[in-house]
């Protein structure tokens, strides 16, 4: 049986499912499906096209599915998914998506802190932690198991590697590669992540094989291109130096360097 304060205003074309509470003062627009066990604190907006997984928890005047800030959104029907278990903190907001893409997606057991932006057309992986007052262009891709520190600032079309970490006050134009530490005014590499590593049962091996291979790719003596070249021809190519070069292959604003 679900906890919906008679001061909430619900739509009766939202899809509600078991267990749910809603505080007062949240709206609920119609199209909206909200999974079982969730729970919805006071004067939060939800609109329509959002979905929420099981368990998902959102806190006091977050916005969810609001209206892409994007001059060429025209009014088409696009969507918000969020995964389960996730949790959006107070004055968080997370816009639906344009005709680009046609949703934002943020994955399972996400932590996003207090005034966090998310933009149109964004994905957010899954174990990905969001600190406070992060904002970001549209079509930001950020992989599973990424941090990010607070008041970082985040380009459009930037994509963040998995198992990377991004300092407090960062500003990152250029894509993120895995595995990383990355900070500054013009986020630069500045080692491994290597606790974060290590919290998650990389090995030795994996870690010294992850270094190798950027000890080259970071290195002086070579371009990008000559770096991944020399990756290739001299280091043992593990799933995890695989990860790195398809990464660094596929990215397409450049990826930062030191």
């Amino acid at each position: 049986m679900s906890n919906i304060s008679e001061k909430a205003e619900v739509s009766p074309k939202a899809v509600i499912g078991n267990n749910v509470s809603i505080g007062p003062f949240s709206v609920i627009e119609s199209s909206v499906n909200i999974g079982s066990n969730t729970e919805i604190h006071s004067s939060v907006v939800i609109h329509s096209g959002t979905t929420l997984a099981s368990g998902v928890r959102i806190f006091h005047s977050a916005v969810l599915g609001a209206e892409p800030q994007d001059l060429k959104f025209s009014g088409e029907v696009t969507t918000l998914e969020i995964g389960e278990k996730t949790v959006v903190r107070e004055f968080a907001t997370i816009s639906r998506g344009t005709i680009a893409r046609g949703k934002t997606i943020i994955g399972r057991n996400c932590y996003i802190m207090n005034y966090v932006h998310i933009p149109h057309d964004s994905v957010i992986g899954n174990n990905v932690i969001l600190s406070n007052a992060i904002n970001m262009g549209g079509h930001v891709t950020v992989d599973d198991w990424a941090i990010i520190g607070g008041m970082v600032g985040i380009h459009q079309f930037v994509h963040i590697g998995a198992h990377s970490f991004i300092a407090f006050g960062s500003r990152v134009t250029q894509d993120v590669p895995p595995y990383i530490l990355a900070g500054g005014s013009q986020s630069g590499y500045k080692g491994l992540n290597i606790v974060g590593l290590k919290r998650r049962g990389f090995t030795d091996e994996q870690i010294r094989n992850i270094k190798n291979a950027y000890s080259i790719i970071f290195g002086s003596e070579y371009n990008i291109s000559d770096a991944v070249k020399a990756v290739k021809d001299s280091t043992q190519m593990t799933e995890e130096v695989k990860t790195i070069i398809s990464f660094i292959e596929q990215s397409e604003r450049g990826i930062i360097r030191k």
